[in-house]
């Protein structure tokens, strides 16, 4: 059964009040107020409230008035005035400053009523799915703005360092400089490959839809372990992984395979290499439906002033480790899809831990 769309009748005079509950109340909710502060109430604590009428001639405030005010605090709801005088001032005015969406005159009638309540719902609609697709149109927007910066800089930058440094080898004699310059080129091949893998990890998320199956951690973490063991070893941090599975675990394997290995990447990524007993540990316990994810190490930590912004798109809190901006977007990407929630606990220079909470499917 759906819900009893909401309606709000502002009027002076106690008995249309009255009536007009009466008529409509089987098939609207309907809220009535005798005054425009009371009516403010109405709407402060009911948001849904689709349709507002609202009688001209009151003593303290006119009906246009009242919808002028509340034109820029309540927009949604859509506004009919009623009035018992043909002023074509008044309807004119009501028009132009409280933008009314429609004029009825009293003494009106239910058909009257019910007539202007369909044209007006069907208008909210409307208009809230507009205002839905201005919103995601304005994020492609933004998001395309950041894509054609991020192309230009993250794309461009290795592919210019892999360009002098052919030219370099090209006009060096010495092989050992020849096998550095090698090296560095390699550099540059492999943030234009992690800005790639990211990049396809967006797209995946944005346009894929989830496949549903039974999640195996164990197994899925064994896809990624041997890589992180050799960084691990590499960079002389201790990697430790805590797994208690004893139920099954209904998800989609791919996203929670993504989230994972980008908060796995970020912990390696911004270590501090000088620092002694480097650590990265993550905990995975799934218990009573819910996954819950954690990766915590003693890294480089995150400002306080950039916590907020760092599920942002392109957003890099560090300068020191360029990443791709991509990352944690897609972990926030992904976890919505899931249902899922983060939560960041982090110092600067003491290092961070996420925590990720799953539900089953």
């Amino acid at each position: 059964m759906s819900e009893k769309v909401k309606i709000l009748y502002v009027d002076d005079e106690m008995n249309n009040l009255i009536g007009f509950k009466a008529s409509l109340r089987l098939d609207y909710q309907i809220f009535t107020a005798q005054n425009t502060a009371e009516a403010t109430q109405y709407l402060n604590k009911h948001p849904d409230i689709k349709v507002i009428f609202c009688d001209q001639r009151m003593p303290l405030q006119t009906g246009v008035d009242f919808f002028a005010e509340i034109r820029s605090t309540h927009p949604y709801p859509i506004r009919i005035l009623l009035t018992a005088y043909t002023d074509i001032e008044a309807v004119i005015d009501a028009i132009n400053k409280g933008h009314v969406f429609r004029y009825v005159k009293k003494p009106w009638i239910d058909a009257d009523i019910i007539s202007a309540i369909e044209e007006a719902v069907n208008f909210y609609e409307a208009s809230s799915m507009l205002a839905l697709k201005n919103q995601e149109l304005h994020k492609a927007y933004t998001e395309l703005d950041k894509f054609a910066y991020s192309v230009s800089h993250d794309i461009r930058g290795p592919l210019v360092g892999i360009s002098g440094g052919i030219n370099l080898a090209l006009n060096t004699p010495n092989l050992d400089e020849v096998k550095d310059i090698l090296r560095m080129m390699n550099k540059s091949v492999q943030k234009l490959d992690d800005f790639i893998l990211s990049m396809h990890d967006y797209y995946s998320l944005e346009r894929g839809e989830l496949k549903i199956t039974d999640v195996d951690f164990k197994s899925l973490i064994k896809e990624m372990e041997d890589v992180y063991l050799i960084y691990a070893k590499t960079l002389s941090i201790t990697f430790h992984i805590h797994l208690q599975q004893e139920e099954s675990f209904w998800s989609d394997r791919v996203s929670i395979f993504l989230i994972i290995n980008n908060l796995l990447s970020n912990a390696f990524k911004y270590q501090v290499l000088e620092k002694e007993n480097k650590f990265v540990n993550l905990s995975i316990v799934v218990e009573k439906g819910v996954a819950t994810i954690i990766v915590a190490d003693n890294g480089s930590g995150i400002d306080e002033k950039y916590k907020n912004q760092i599920f942002d798109l392109f957003f890099r809190a560090h300068i020191k480790e360029a990443g791709s901006g991509f990352g944690l977007f897609n972990v926030k990407s992904a976890l919505l899809k899931l249902n899922g929630q983060v939560e960041v606990d982090s110092e600067l220079n003491q290092g961070t831990t996420f925590t990720i909470k799953i539900p089953n499917k």
